[in-house]
């Protein structure tokens, strides 16, 4: 029986693993959130190491909040960054295999095309930068690892733009939405299959991945499929803009090329807009 833990059990993704586990029933999954373990805190993360064995570490803990980062950077880095070291750092003293989470925000968005893992990064915000920093921290710290970059993420849980959607249109209220960042909504319950199903395969074929969604959209055009989704939803109040006045720039395309994941995995992403008419509300 393998034996993993999976950090930041209380965010969206976290949820979406603990909602999939019993369909994996060789795995041993302890699931902790920020309250059970602080990653930022060395000592705590090395104490848990010692008393238990894990054969994998999912890291799905971090600081999300693009707009705030801009204002937080410390705290940003210090969760996206500098606790993913004590992660690596862990991990390579008790030969743990790490996975984490990383972001499309590592991409200036500047590119006409899908996004290689082999592209430049070049982030234009404290998210996207401190979440580079964390990918570098672990690529130097520890080779058994692999680094998932996503993109949109959203659930049925937690705070995402696709809940944010759904409570906008039950209210009625105007909503004004993007048409100019390109990217692709990832359904967390698919990651969180994909996550498992590394880890099920055995793959010793470390580094740095992509995965979303199929296909591609604008934000706008995410919130058109979830207004059609729900009919009973005044279409009229889904209002678009090309500039939406943001705190935090933006990258205008941070589509991610699937290429590789499905060269070493041989899973074939499930296109955006079938995804999001599988969530349950």
């Amino acid at each position: 029986m393998k034996k993993i833990l999976v950090t930041g059990a209380a965010g969206q993704l976290g949820r979406c693993i603990h909602g999939i586990a019993a369909n994996y029933p060789n795995f041993d999954i302890v699931f902790t959130s920020k309250n059970e373990l602080d990653i930022e805190n060395f000592k705590e993360v090395s104490e848990l190491f010692d008393r238990e064995s894990f054969e994998y570490c999912i890291n799905t803990a971090a600081y999300t909040n693009v707009e705030k980062a801009e204002s937080e950077p410390e705290k940003a880095f210090s969760i996206n960054a500098e606790a993913v070291q004590n992660l690596a750092k862990v991990c390579k003293k008790t030969d743990t295999v790490l996975i984490h989470i990383s972001t499309d925000y590592v991409f200036d968005g500047k590119k006409k095309t899908p996004y290689t893992e082999e592209d430049k990064t070049n982030p234009i915000n404290v998210y996207g930068a401190s979440k580079l920093k964390g990918e570098a921290y672990i690529e130097e710290t520890h080779q058994k690892h692999f680094i998932i970059r996503t993109s949109w993420l959203y659930s049925q849980y937690g705070h995402n733009f696709y809940r944010t959607v759904l409570k906008f249109g039950k209210e009625g209220k105007i909503l004004t939405v993007t048409t100019e960042q390109i990217g692709t909504p990832t359904n967390a319950n698919d990651l969180a299959t994909i996550l498992l199903k590394i880890i099920d395969s055995g793959n010793q074929a470390f580094g740095i991945y992509h995965f979303s969604n199929g296909g591609e959209t604008t934000w706008h055009g995410f919130a058109e499929a979830i207004f059609e989704l729900n009919p009973q939803f005044d279409a009229r109040k889904l209002v678009k803009t090309a500039h939406y006045p943001t705190f935090a720039k933006r990258p205008k395309n941070s589509v991610l090329d699937n290429s590789k994941f499905y060269k070493y995995f041989r899973v074939k992403p499930t296109n955006w807009k079938s995804s999001v008419s599988l969530i349950e509300t």
